[in-house]
């Protein structure tokens, strides 16, 4: 049968991973994008349509092929197979596959592990490159002052910037998921972007119409969290003055995205995981059970597995979130992005604040590719916003960005200074979230999009403590 692949029926086969390869299947039987699951020994467990050579169907379900079989007719492994190196390490890669110029590559350009209930790399998802774009990687290359433009042609998606390979996955991946119901769990350090993809799929996914509902999860205590993602009765507690509906009702036929899903409590997890198994929640202080139909979206910087084993996050939780992970790279590991980046921020800044759009000239442009950007695309904005609107010269200049040090020759590292510099901002964005919040911590995180963790830490390292 076309497009199938051996069912995984055996009783002996993990629950995780079948729900995992099933919910891929749904995914991907009508994608025109090459998939492929493969196991340990490069058993083809599922492969779509598309993944097969033109006019060959998918191997018969009573004798399983190996990939390379399957795909390019050897009788022997290509070698050495990057996606070996996921089982190995348990991590997301992204690869070139090639075979030495035997002419025999089969395109592969990213591995997923699949965990199993366990927490084994007991599968792998692999992405291949379009046969019909051999240059699909190739990074662009940018000379010159930087023109600003409001939208880079092929440069994004949505809203979403870039055009190297990481970003290209991304974009292929959120395709992938969009049609889904499944969970999906975006894991990332701050500031990479988790909820313009949490809003990209909601948008390309069939729930558009409905509603999008973002819940800051730690910015609100245990017991507020589940009145507002579940409602409450009145009564129910002291101030339940009126009946109130919860955010999962307000979602109701769209999706939910649950930031920082990491600092929930356990007690609050258990009553996710219900909601998730049962499709229904349980307003505080009734006994009445509301069915829902929501996709959840949930998102944390912090690594889930880990806090798994560390009993601080619950396995079965886990597994139920993660059935579609998603990685998001960091700044450094897409710094021909950047470009791209300060080209929408500074048409942004420049619209929002009612500054004439400026170039960035060469020698800035360089000096911002090398910084390791610690806090990823957001301190990127920032500090873009802070030189469109103090900037005073007709270009954005390296000394607009760096301060007039930069311009000595006796100026130190540019790195240390690139940091000094956005620290400062970062400062500066933390003292007016707090006055515009009255003093109020949970407010001012709020208003900073970072959790009351991450907001406490900043506040000691930039002697705010005491604010």
């Amino acid at each position: 049968m076309a497009g199938s692949s051996p069912e995984m029926s055996d009783s002996s086969i993990d629950p995780v991973l079948a729900a995992r390869v099933e919910a891929i299947r749904a995914l991907a039987d009508h994608q025109s994008e090459r998939v492929m699951v493969i196991g340990p020994d490069l058993t083809v467990i599922y492969a779509n349509r598309a993944a097969w050579p033109a006019g060959e169907s998918a191997v018969t379900p009573s004798k399983p092929a190996k990939c390379y079989e399957a795909m390019l007719h050897r009788q022997d492994p290509c070698g050495a197979c990057p996606a070996t190196e996921v089982f190995a390490s348990g991590e997301v890669k992204s690869v070139a596959c090639s075979t030495g110029g035997a002419g025999h590559a089969c395109g592969m350009s990213q591995a997923y592990p699949l965990k199993a209930s366990d927490g084994r790399t007991d599968s792998v998802l692999v992405l291949f490159r379009d046969p019909r774009d051999p240059d699909a990687d190739a990074p662009a290359v940018q000379d010159g002052p930087w023109p600003v433009s409001d939208e880079p042609p092929g440069a994004g998606l949505g809203e979403l910037v870039g055009r190297g390979p990481a970003m290209r996955k991304l974009f292929d991946t959120i395709t992938l998921v969009a049609n889904s119901q499944a969970t999906v769990l975006l894991q990332g350090e701050s500031g990479t972007g988790k909820e313009l993809v949490a809003r990209t799929i909601h948008r390309l996914s069939p729930r558009r119409e409905k509603p999008l509902v973002v819940v800051e999860c730690s910015s609100l205590p245990e017991t507020l969290l589940e009145s507002e993602l579940f409602g409450h009765v009145k009564g129910a507690f002291t101030g339940a003055v009126t009946t109130r509906r919860g955010l999962f009702e307000e979602a109701d036929g769209g999706t939910i995205f649950l930031d920082e899903i990491a600092d929930t409590a356990l007690t609050f997890q258990a009553k996710l995981l219900r909601v998730l198994q049962e499709g229904e929640i349980k307003p505080v202080g009734s006994s009445r059970s509301v069915k829902v139909d929501v996709r959840v979206v949930s998102a944390t910087n912090k690594n889930l597995f880990d806090l798994v084993k560390a009993k601080q996050f619950r396995e079965d939780l886990y597994y139920r979130l993660a059935v579609l992970p998603i990685f998001m790279p960091p700044l450094r590991h897409r710094a021909e992005d950047i470009p791209l980046l300060i080209d929408r921020f500074v048409a942004q800044a420049s619209r929002r604040h009612n500054r004439p759009c400026k170039p960035v000239t060469q020698e800035a442009a360089e000096a911002l590719a090398a910084h390791d950007w610690p806090g990823n695309v957001r301190e990127l904005l920032n500090l873009v916003e802070r030189v469109v609107v103090t900037a005073k010269g007709d270009r954005l200049t390296l000394e607009d960005f760096f301060g007039p040090a930069a311009a000595s020759p006796d100026s130190q590292d540019l790195r240390t200074l690139v940091r000094d510099v956005a620290a400062q901002a970062e400062r500066t964005k933390i003292v007016e979230a707090l006055a515009q919040a009255a003093g109020n911590r949970v407010k001012a995180a709020k208003l900073l999009k970072i959790s009351r963790a991450s907001l406490y830490n900043k506040l000691r390292a930039y002697g705010l403590a005491d604010a």
